[in-house]
């Protein structure tokens, strides 16, 4: 008979805060602690760091996130599980062992790698969002597989406390763990689907207990100032009760489980991870107590021969340039803003301009109103640095060569990284575990 596992969630994406994983650690008796901070787009990014500088390529906050939690986490026995190696886990994991160092902290580190299959990546494989080949989006800057829970088991076996990865798909995260613990047969595809679905309603951290679910007057959460973030209580067959620390703010209910369960979630019959193809429609939740909801049935199927692969790209530069009108003839002068910047821009292709509030979000008649104030943005994907630093000059010139009182004038270019996605069998995959002490 197993005991139960707690396992708690410390972030939902890069920039997230530090404070409610802290919380967790110190309150909650967890048994595992995870950190989530990867998204489509912020492994190409940290692939693009790298290649400036070879010991970085992991997430910016990853020292300001462990040097407050490793004291708490050694003292209270938790052990850790991150993706926040992006890029390098190896450095990340080297940065872990040397903070532990500097505070006279004893722990294992273990670095998963494996998901970088930039080399293994046929440039004729199709990307199926587009019907285009590889070989379109030039150049290539990243290609990282989603690895799944069996990458971390291995690493979990060497008694770890804190296991760094790149790019595993979020639920793989709670899923090794639970699968680690209870003994759980990695086939036994009830077990899995349960699994992968008590994954994915933590993997988003402050979501599930009222962060992004909050609408003033209609969804109405107390204290999301001080938002908790959610742990699970798991028993041995893999039911499930989600919950947080009972003096934070936030809420757990079946509202906030049932969003965050359909979140990014296409088909709930068959949502294809790399340890299943899990099935979300036979889920029962259930209130059990105050912020307290029960997860159980949910189900699988056999995990598909192939792994979903992140490709970034260098897309571009975005040209952005901003100015702000105010008073009562406001939405005038910016839409003669406007012109101007439409006429002086001609030549760059898919310039657009909007006006911030009545019509950048959604195509909206803003001949009706009447706006006190208005901020106009011109932007555009060009091809070449200089194209894209014209746009925020124009923008800017219309302090003394347009309407009246223009203010607040910002510009700025950038290089756009795009991300576009293809699959890759998953037995050209070649998984590491470097251990460090």
């Amino acid at each position: 008979m197993f005991t139960l596992l707690r396992i708690g969630s410390g972030a939902g994406f890069a920039g997230d805060r530090i404070e409610p994983a802290i919380a967790l650690v110190e309150n909650a008796r967890l048994d595992y602690l995870v950190l989530e901070g990867l998204a489509e787009r912020t492994i190409a990014l940290s692939q693009r760091q790298k290649m400036k500088e070879p010991t970085q390529g992991y997430n910016e906050y990853l020292e300001d996130r462990l040097r407050p939690l490793l004291p708490s986490l050694v003292k209270n026995k938790v052990r850790l599980i991150t993706n926040m190696g992006a890029a390098n886990p190896v450095s990340a994991a080297e940065t872990i062992l040397r903070l532990a160092k500097e505070m006279s902290l004893e722990c294992k580190v273990a670095a998963v790698t494996g998901d970088d299959v930039l080399d293994k990546i046929n440039p004729r494989c199709m990307i199926p969002e587009t019907g285009k080949i590889l070989e379109h989006y030039q150049p290539v800057i990243s290609a990282n597989a989603y690895l799944g829970a069996d990458a971390i088991i291995p690493a979990l076996e060497t008694g770890a406390d804190i296991i760094v990865t790149g790019r595993v798909a979020d639920p793989s995260l709670f899923l090794a763990p639970l699968i680690h613990h209870f003994k759980w047969d990695s086939e036994d595809y009830q077990l899995i689907g349960q699994g992968t679905l008590i994954g994915h309603l933590l993997e988003c951290a402050g979501q599930i207990t009222g962060g992004y679910f909050a609408d003033p007057g209609l969804k109405d959460v107390d204290d999301l100032a001080n938002l908790g973030f959610p742990y699970a209580i798991v028993e041995e067959d893999g039911t499930a009760t989600i919950t947080k620390l009972p003096d934070t703010g936030g809420t757990v209910s079946l509202r906030t489980v049932k969003e965050q369960m359909l979140y990014e979630v296409h088909d709930p019959e068959n949502y294809f991870t790399p340890d299943c193809i899990a099935n979300f429609s036979t889920a029962s939740l259930k209130e059990v107590g105050c912020n307290q909801v029960q997860i159980s049935g949910a189900t699988g199927k056999r995990k598909p021969d192939s792994l979903k692969v992140s490709i970034g790209y260098h897309a571009g530069f975005l040209g952005e340039g901003e100015i702000s009108y105010a008073g009562s003839t406001a939405l005038n002068r910016a839409k003669l803003a406007k012109q101007i910047i439409k006429h002086r821009l001609a030549k760059i292709p898919n310039l657009r301009t909007d006006l911030i509030g009545l019509s950048s979000l959604h195509h909206y008649s803003f001949e009706q109103s009447t706006p006190y104030e208005v901020r106009v943005r011109a932007a555009a994907l060009c091809k070449e640095p200089a194209e894209a630093k014209s746009i925020g000059h124009e923008v800017e010139a219309l302090y003394t060569n347009g309407p009246a009182g223009g203010g607040g004038a910002r510009k700025r270019v950038e290089e756009v990284v795009g991300i576009v996605s293809t699959f890759i069998d998953r037995s050209l995959i070649n998984l590491k575990t470097d251990i460090l002490e």
